[in-house]
């Protein structure tokens, strides 16, 4: 009997899971929470769509906990064999190609406005814009100041992820550790620099185009950051746990992946809003 129920291939069988049902419901509870919240749309005659959202969010956070916990112990028990890996990285390239479209739909947004100020097809946007790009009256960021601090500080954390990378392969457990303290340390500066940066905005994200583009793309950058820093934490927490070997780190390169995504967004997002966007020069006048 063993043997006519032994496994004879390499695919892995999820068993029965409670958290796809679980996030769905609970992102559904987010998202609607959030509308109803900021809209202040009552429910039953009462305005409890903040409290909607909190409880999705719990929702979210539980689920995602979870569900990478058994994750992670498929992976530990001889789950993810080499072609559950390879769909793995399948499913990993899509999801970073769909975040690729989440950006390229911000900075479509950006580039619309910014490249046709004076379009006499859109007459509000003329007279809100004044015909030029920055619109009239918006004081940019200077490009060459905290701008590029932030670059810097991203690309060199970078180079600390792919040190870590290849400490791993190595098997060189403190290079490792020191890699992924250091991108981890060079992520929450960047969170910092960035907030920093938000408060002496002479902008707000309300009532021009400018504002709306700028804090959606950079907002949402920022909050990939954060996420990406979280992953690579959980990652270090793994290390100091014993996971992760030269041949077995499928988890640890998913980060990577998506902290080189981030940092390779950024320099777009540097060049394209702060740069060539910059009041001071490049953009102005368009």
């Amino acid at each position: 009997m063993a043997e006519a129920h032994a496994k004879n291939h390499d695919y892995h069988i999820i068993d029965p899971s409670p958290w796809p049902l679980i996030g769905s419901i609970s992102a559904f509870m987010m998202a609607s929470g959030f509308v109803t919240w900021w809209k202040d749309i009552p429910l039953a005659g009462m305005h409890i769509g903040a409290f909607i959202f909190g409880a999705g969010i719990i929702g979210v956070i539980y689920t995602m906990i979870s569900w990478w916990t058994d994750v992670v112990r498929e992976a530990n028990t001889g789950s993810h064999t080499r072609v559950v890996q390879l769909h793995h990285r399948y499913g990993m390239i899509m999801f970073i190609a769909s975040e690729v479209m989440f950006f390229v739909a911000w900075f479509w947004a950006y580039f619309d406005a910014a490249l046709y100020p004076n379009d006499p097809m859109q007459y509000a946007r003329v007279e809100t814009l004044g015909g030029v790009w920055p619109p009239k009256g918006i004081e940019t960021f200077d490009p060459w100041h905290l701008p590029l601090l932030n670059t810097l500080i991203l690309l060199t954390s970078g180079t600390t992820v792919t040190w870590a990378h290849h400490a791993l392969l190595e098997n060189d457990r403190k290079g490792l550790k020191m890699g992924l303290w250091l991108t981890i340390a060079l992520g929450v500066v960047f969170s910092f620099v960035q907030a920093y940066e938000y408060s002496h905005a002479a902008f707000g994200f309300k009532g021009n185009i400018y504002g709306a583009t700028f804090f959606m793309a950079t907002g949402f950058h920022g909050a990939h950051v954060i996420i990406g820093t979280i992953f690579l934490a959980v990652c270090l927490l793994r290390v100091y746990r014993g996971d992760f070997t030269p041949k077995q780190h499928l988890g640890f390169e998913f980060a990577a992946w998506y902290w080189h995504f981030v940092d390779v967004v950024w320099l777009f997002l540097f060049a394209s809003i702060y740069v060539w966007g910059f009041g001071g020069g490049g953009a102005g006048g368009h």
